[in-house]
């Protein structure tokens, strides 16, 4: 009970949620298959997925079994699809709780042949990224046609992934097309086919007719790479609260390093959160919004506590939101710290609670 005492916390709004995933399934006729992998992006991946689950979706994606087994505690008439790779006792695992899993090398291959009762699976296909997937299209057809035709697999799906679906249009439609060919190729194709991360899903629906999944990730969380996408709902808002004030006068330093000078009388509000809690020290110098207004962070970021300028008109107590609302949006801090959306959301460490909101 603890937490109920920090004056931080994060509200995640599962609504918008929902919202996004009936916007994003609108827009393509596949099958929308919403990843919780990272804690579903720093969300919470057991309340997320439980949430949609209720309102009838049944097929979610992750990166680990042991995040997969974590939602089993959820239900078990359930899709789960592992993106990453898992250990040979990890497939027995898999199994025994009905979670799909992902071969995308020679060792996996051979560890779903050695097994008695294989796992459900899906077969990865490399075709540019170079992370992940098999590469040779060749041994894929012929791999496919051997687990295609053998009672023993329940060979399910295969796929592949877009490394610039939201930058080089080029290179992600080379990829789509060494796709595409690799699937007329074959005779019998799995059931499900999929190709679409979040920003192929919102603008290339119609150049991959073939899929039947679309794997989404961050727009289900209300962000997107591309500039041109303005309908989804932000989902995350991290708030704190003024927990004390200091008066400045001219020539008062603040905080670690003295990196911060006072030329006048500066009220500086004082906040319960540092980059301990995933508020990195490089937000110096950026803004939040506090009684509708910007208000700029300064001097060092500590590991617990920050430091903003304040109004006359600003107290202790007031609400101060450090991202997620219509005057600091996620996309705004990424900006700051040059990185994307998908860092900052899943940056913020368990001791910052969650304050679900429908």
């Amino acid at each position: 009970m603890w937490r109920q005492f920090r004056p931080t916390w994060l509200e995640i709004h599962l609504r918008n949620i929902w919202k996004n995933y009936q916007i994003i399934s609108k827009r393509t006729n596949a099958r929308v298959v919403p990843v919780v992998k990272a804690d579903a992006y720093g969300h919470g991946a057991f309340e997320v997925t439980h949430y949609l689950y209720e309102r009838g979706v049944d097929f979610f994606a992750v990166s680990s079994l042991e995040e997969a087994l974590e939602l089993r505690r959820i239900g078990t008439d359930f899709d789960i699809l592992i993106m990453g790779l898992i250990p040979k006792e990890g497939l027995i695992k898999a199994y025994q709780h009905n979670i799909i899993v992902t071969i995308a090398t020679d060792d996996d291959l051979q560890a779903i042949r050695s097994m008695a009762t294989p796992p459900r699976f899906h077969m990865k296909i490399d075709t540019g990224m170079n992370r992940l997937g098999f590469k040779d299209f060749d041994f894929v057809k012929q791999s496919i046609a051997e687990l295609m035709n053998s009672p023993k697999y329940d060979l399910e799906g295969m796929y592949t992934h877009l490394a610039t679906a939201d930058s080089n249009h080029h290179y992600a439609h080379k990829q789509i097309q060494a796709f595409k060919h690799l699937l007329d190729s074959i005779e019998h194709l799995p059931k499900e086919v999929h190709i679409s991360n979040s920003s192929a899903a919102l603008k290339w629906y119609e150049q991959t007719p073939f899929s039947t999944l679309v794997r989404v990730g961050i727009s289900l969380y209300g962000e997107t790479l591309e500039d041109d996408v303005d309908f989804l709902e932000q989902t995350m808002t991290l708030k704190s609260r003024i927990t004390d004030i200091k008066v400045l006068k001219p020539g008062d330093k603040l905080g670690y390093d003295i990196t911060y000078e006072a030329n006048e009388n500066t009220r500086i509000g004082i906040l319960q959160i540092g980059y301990a809690d995933g508020f990195k020290r490089m937000n110096q110098g950026g803004y939040v919004s506090l009684n509708g207004h910007k208000r700029e962070i300064v001097g060092r970021v500590c590991m617990d506590q920050l430091f903003i300028k304040i109004g006359e008109n600003d107290k202790k107590n007031d609400i101060v939101v450090l991202l997620g609302d219509s005057i600091i949006k996620v996309d705004d801090v990424a900006k700051r710290l040059d990185t994307i959306p998908h860092e900052v959301l899943t940056s913020f460490g368990k001791r910052v609670p969650r304050v679900y909101k429908n």
